[in-house]
């Protein structure tokens, strides 16, 4: 009798112990930080997978042993953790030693008193610019900034320009596009343009994208139509990426 107590008891006490667990679906994923390793689903590329970890795609395939024009396919293992080694500082040439000469005796001339030498010179007027890599940005859409960069905010590495549903997109820089879908969670459909080996844009929540991967596009091209796909307004999520991190387009944009 005290056997069969004992057995319903303990029954009792393991399943209140199970009514108690936390649902699969609210467990947290484990960081990003500690991801060493990306399994290629269908639709990504090397370029949309260097976005999503922000890694320079040219690090990655080169950690990867992927030449150009970095073809990946589904079910590869693509290592993560590769990092960049800083190249070894190059050393200044020495200088030969020469044996001081003796000091000439100055010659005086008369300087001809012209209007150029009479009239101090104005500094000429610079414009700074981030980039010096010759790139010429402008606005990939027309309206109001709603959402700001943060540096150290996951969920505003660009700005958000409203709009209505169907408006322009418009190609920020001259370029190729090198990702045209909508793999990338959190972004629905989306464009990204290659401008050189250093600075990517992308182009994100549109209702309709008007070129492929492989295109050629012009600044100010209209690329795609805005919508709200993966997100909960009509909107353009931009983003600039240098070397494979997110910077502010509006330290970029005129």
């Amino acid at each position: 009798m005290f056997n069969i107590f004992t057995m319903v008891l303990l029954v009792l006490l393991v399943g209140a112990c199970a009514s108690n667990r936390a649902p699969t679906s609210s467990l947290q994923q484990p960081p990003s930080q500690r991801i060493k390793y990306h399994v290629v689903s269908r639709g990504e590329t090397l370029y949309s997978i260097a976005w999503r970890y922000g890694k320079d795609f040219r690090q990655l395939a080169a950690t990867n042993g992927i030449a150009p024009p970095y073809q990946i396919f589904p079910g590869q293992r693509l290592n993560l953790a590769g990092r960049v080694v800083a190249a070894a500082p190059v050393a200044a040439p020495k200088k030969k030693y020469t044996a001081p000469r003796k000091p000439s005796r100055p010659t005086t001339r008369p300087v001809a008193k012209t209007a150029k030498s009479l009239t101090p010179s104005k500094p000429k007027k610079t414009v700074t610019r981030i980039s010096s890599s010759g790139i010429r940005w402008r606005w990939p859409a027309r309206g109001k900034v709603i959402s700001s960069f943060q540096a150290r905010n996951p969920l505003r590495k660009g700005v958000d320009i409203a709009g209505e549903k169907g408006d322009s997109v418009l190609a920020a820089a001259n370029g190729t596009v090198i990702y045209a879908g909508s793999a990338l969670r959190g972004y629905g459909k989306l464009l990204i343009v290659k401008h050189n080996d250093e600075f990517l844009s992308a182009y994100a929540h549109n209702d309709k994208l008007l070129v492929g991967e492989g295109s050629e596009v012009k600044a100010g091209q209209r690329i795609a139509e805005l919508g709200s796909s993966g997100t909960d307004r009509n909107k353009l999520h931009f983003e600039i990426r240098h070397n494979g991190q997110p910077v502010d387009p509006l330290a970029y944009l005129p």
